[in-house]
């Protein structure tokens, strides 16, 4: 996990290293954010490097327009669920003679649980002259205009300082692939992990592991080969939908005469096909698997 405590461990053992940073840290580079010295690496993407003041790091704000979208609807649907919950408590409060203490509970499990949009609102809860418990509750504009300046926005960290914004991040990314493939041999690949206990087969676990991932980006370089993008998934899904089926006769002599069949690939499976260079077996050749 990223910690100042490793980053000194790092540090200490002369590593290079390139590490991702807690969203709260983009705090620190608000100037940055607002300043329009961009460089676009790639169709929706920015990115841009600021030197750390001691000069021994560098960090590289990130900017997605994917993300972005991703984080801006995710914080429009928090907020309408804590907002929808909050009118609920205050007619509540309402309805019924309840204390102060169970209605602060109530908002502190609302907004534990749409801690994304926490932020906007700011919700004190008070006691009447009769006892009764009473909500009030306002949103805080100075989050959301922060939250519109940093949705879509990251920060990476690093104490390589001769590399380009470019480099560094598309080091970052590689890193992170390498992550994801550990998750690959278990979804796209259908090869659950096995908890392992003796060193050998943990060593197993992690080749195996390997050897999913060398499929994988030699699957992905076939696909950017033939013009279909990087990433192999779609496709991996779509070929997918052929199958293969072994028909078995059995005859009176008490032999079994086997026929291997493959259904008609639609068009769009031929398609790809076509652009991956790849062809069906002939049916000697099915036979003889």
């Amino acid at each position: 996990m990223v910690s100042e405590e490793n980053i000194a461990f790092m540090k200490a053992e002369g590593r290079r290293y390139i590490v991702g940073t807690p969203k709260s840290m983009l705090k620190k580079f608000e100037r940055e954010l607002l300043a329009e010295d961009w460089h676009t690496i790639r169709d929706g993407l920015e990115v841009k490097l600021c030197p750390a003041p001691d000069g021994q790091e560098t960090f590289v704000l990130c900017r997605s327009r994917d993300r972005c979208e991703k984080e801006k609807a995710m914080h429009a649907r928090f907020e309408r669920h804590i907002e929808e919950g909050l009118q609920k408590i205050v007619a509540g409060c309402r309805r019924q003679r309840l204390q102060a203490v169970t209605v602060a509970q109530r908002v502190g499990r609302l907004l534990g649980k749409n801690s994304r949009a926490a932020g906007l609102f700011q919700v004190e809860v008070k006691t009447a002259a009769d006892g009764r418990a009473i909500l009030e509750w306002k949103k805080v504009n100075a989050w959301r205009d922060w939250a519109a300046l940093s949705e879509g926005c990251y920060l990476l960290r690093s104490n390589v300082n001769e590399w380009s914004d470019e480099e560094l991040w598309k080091a970052y990314i590689q890193l992170t692939e390498a992550e994801s493939a550990f998750r690959i041999h278990k979804s796209d690949l259908d090869i659950r992990p096995i908890w392992h206990q003796k060193e050998e087969r943990v060593l197993a676990h992690i080749f195996v592991c390997f050897l999913a991932y060398v499929l994988w980006k030699t699957l992905g370089q076939l696909c950017l080969r033939a013009g279909l993008g990087h990433e192999p998934r779609r496709v991996f899904e779509e070929l997918g939908k052929i199958k293969l089926v072994d028909v078995v006769l059995p005859t009176r002599q008490g032999v079994e005469i086997r026929k291997r069949c493959v259904t008609r690939p639609t068009d769009h499976q031929a398609i790809l096909l076509q652009h991956l260079g790849l062809r069906f077996p002939s049916q000697k050749q099915m036979t003889d698997l």
